[in-house]
């Protein structure tokens, strides 16, 4: 593991990474989803992709990276953006799963893999709006320290930054960022996923120009029993796009 001090915005973040394959010439940027960190990750896909140099990182505030002040998906990028700079990482692949997605996405690489990518926007449910409209008049009567009887089980072990990360990110509509990105996207997806459903995954495919979905069985970590399978389809696609 290695760390770098990232400054942005008048802010310190020092931001843990691992290297896998540090001679190979093309990278692969391998982003976590929101509550997870790099090692899930790393667990996953280390074995595969041996031609690639891996990059894994924590994001700001999990794992061993640290976060001293609210983000958006957009600091994040920015700041995943100055490490990569400081590492001299290029944008060849950069893989996200979940909330990964987006930064990845953001990053705009040559090759964008998305795993059960969040950013299409669902409405809420009923239960869901009559909890946040609850929680709030709450709040206005100074009981705000009920907080974890209403916040999603993503949030309620945040410390106040990340909970306020987590309120600026978890209901954007990455619709438009999807439609201009114009590189070459895979899309994979588990058949069961609740989380970032298929459905989102047949919104992202139709709204990137260069799109290809692979579904699988299984949930929202379909692909830590499919790591292999994925990264040969990695492998062979981005092998295709050099050659034309």
């Amino acid at each position: 593991m290695a760390l770098k001090s990232i400054q942005y915005k008048q802010h310190t973040f020092n931001i843990s990474y691992e290297i896998v394959n540090p001679d190979a010439s093309v990278d692969v940027i391998i982003l976590h989803g929101w509550g997870s960190n790099k090692n899930l990750m790393k667990q996953s896909f280390a074995p595969f992709m041996s031609g690639f140099r891996h990059i894994y990182v924590d994001l700001p505030g999990f794992g061993n990276s640290t976060c001293s002040t609210a983000l958006t998906t957009e600091d994040v990028a920015r700041i995943v953006e100055l490490l990569m700079a400081q590492i001299n990482a290029s944008k060849d692949i950069i893989l996200g799963h979940s909330f990964g997605g987006k930064v990845a996405l953001l990053l705009n690489p040559k090759m964008l893999v998305l795993v059960a990518s969040a950013g299409i926007y669902r409405e809420k449910s009923l239960k869901v709006k009559t909890k946040i409209f609850l929680f709030k008049t709450l709040k206005i009567f100074g009981f705000s320290k009920f907080r974890s009887l209403f916040v999603a089980d993503d949030a309620k072990a945040l410390s106040e930054y990340m909970y306020q990360t987590f309120k600026n990110v978890v209901n954007e509509d990455f619709a438009q960022m999807f439609q201009s990105y114009k590189g070459k996207a895979l899309l994979f997806w588990g058949k069961d996923d609740t989380a970032t459903p298929l459905s989102s995954a047949h919104k992202i495919e139709a709204l990137v120009e260069d799109a290809q979905l692979e579904v699988y069985a299984g949930d929202h970590y379909f692909f830590m029993k499919n790591a292999e399978d994925i990264s040969q389809k990695i492998e062979k696609i981005f092998l295709e796009t050099l050659g034309k």
